[in-house]
């Protein structure tokens, strides 16, 4: 299921689906709503987040430990989704997506225990989050630089948008939730966790590899 998610149209990546990129350009003024809408749609659609969240949450059993990281990654997130824009930043969007993917790897790696085995410690995890978030949302800012933003109701609509990404984010992650729950009360989760997340660092990988084709042929 991972890889499929991997192998799907790489348009949501980060991405804005090219009728919502014609009404982004051609609002103009404060659109709550809309942009409310565009913001969930975003996430609900972003399998780079989900597959960076599902490796997140994969060991973590506490809804308030949960409920710990998705609050850091939002952070993370939303900071540099909105100072990215404002600020105007100048980044080729392949290289931040490309370090995206390698999010996923990341996380697939530490629920793997390869730091611990590899260099005899363990990471930060929170920090982790929180950094990586950083990236996953100046992934976005990059895309959102691109179009021609009308800077009458921009703050507003890019806080509208920010605050659909982390109802989108919220409404992904419960589903994630809800099949992780039935799924860890099988024996098929303690036989499969280990090529689970094998599969996650493989598609964080083919993440990585085709934004960096992308940087390189841009």
């Amino acid at each position: 299921m991972i890889l499929c998610i991997a192998f799907a149209t790489t348009a949501y990546a980060h991405g804005v689906a090219e009728g919502d990129q014609g009404y982004i350009e051609q609002t103009s003024g404060p659109q709550i709503i809309a942009f409310l809408y565009l913001g969930a749609k975003h996430m609900v659609t972003g399998y780079d987040h989900l597959l960076f969240l599902f490796g997140v949450i994969f060991f973590v059993y506490r809804l308030k430990h949960v409920a710990a990281y998705v609050t850091l990654f939002a952070i993370g997130h939303s900071t540099t989704l909105l100072a990215g824009v404002l600020l105007g930043t100048n980044i080729s969007s392949y290289a931040v997506d490309a370090i995206i993917g390698l999010s996923v790897v990341y996380k697939a790696l530490d629920n793997l225990g390869a730091y611990q085995r590899w260099f005899g410690f363990q990471p930060n995890t929170k920090a982790a989050v929180l950094i990586f978030g950083f990236f996953h949302g100046f992934g976005l800012a990059t895309k959102l630089q691109e179009f021609s933003l009308s800077p009458d109701g921009l703050l507003i609509n890019l806080i509208s948008f920010n605050v659909g990404v982390e109802i989108g984010q919220f409404l992904a992650l419960g589903a994630i939730l809800i099949a992780m729950g039935y799924w860890r009360r099988t024996a098929s989760f303690s036989r499969h966790a280990f090529s689970a997340n094998v599969a996650l660092m493989i598609a964080g990988f083919m993440l990585f590899g085709y934004q960096l084709t992308g940087y390189y042929v841009a």
